[in-house]
């Protein structure tokens, strides 16, 4: 059986969501990154960089949450989560790999000097850098996702799925502001029934804990 080792609301929820959609059972194993779990031995032996998610598939160990979704995606390909033609498989790379450079870093930016470093470390002027850079890239995608249902071609893929976990995560930094075609592609993209939680809903849980 696939073991996954994350915890919501962290990037575990882009192959959870991979996953549910999928309808491939696996194995949830939570790792408490605030607690150090991710610096264990254990944990360091399946990635040395010490984050999740970790996908363990076999003996087959992959890390990077695009990556595994891509994996998860090519390995159940009756599930046409990636395109069939070159031209929107090169799309869809380019989305997501603009998703994950310049969108989720200023936003990890942003996490990072409020409440992730120490409080010696933060910096508040890069997190107001980082939210306006962010919000310039999130424009882009704004005007792309004008009269689109989905981010390439006319049905889901990876990158949607990708784009999703992100964009919630920008709206829970307030930078959805002013993008009404992102925050309806939002909504209907967790309208999903396999949709999983939201990074709110991942924050609360652990709350209650």
């Amino acid at each position: 059986m696939i073991k996954l080792y994350g915890t919501p609301p962290t990037r575990a929820l882009r192959v959870i969501w991979l996953l549910n959609e999928l309808g491939v059972e696996y194995e949830m194993l939570p790792i408490d990154v605030a607690n150090g779990e991710c610096q264990e031995d254990r944990f360091l032996a399946l990635n040395p960089a010490a984050k999740v998610p970790v996908l363990v598939d076999g003996e087959h160990v992959l890390t990077e949450s695009a990556a595994i979704q891509l994996y998860l995606a090519d390995k159940y390909p009756e599930a046409g989560f990636i395109p069939d033609t070159v031209e929107e498989r090169g799309q869809m790379y380019r989305w997501i790999f603009f998703l994950m450079t310049e969108i989720e870093q200023p936003l990890w930016r942003i996490a990072r000097h409020t409440f992730v470093y120490p409080e010696s470390k933060r910096i508040p002027q890069d997190v107001e850098l980082a939210k306006q850079e962010c919000s310039e890239m999130l424009a882009v995608l704004e005007k792309h996702m004008a009269d689109r249902e989905f981010i390439v071609g006319d049905r889901v893929s990876v990158a949607d799925f990708n784009a999703a976990y992100t964009l919630d995560w920008a709206n829970e930094e307030e930078l959805l502001k002013g993008t009404p075609n992102l925050k309806n592609y939002l909504k209907s993209m967790y309208a999903r029934p396999a949709a999983p939680m939201t990074i709110a809903e991942g924050f609360a849980a652990m709350e209650t804990q």
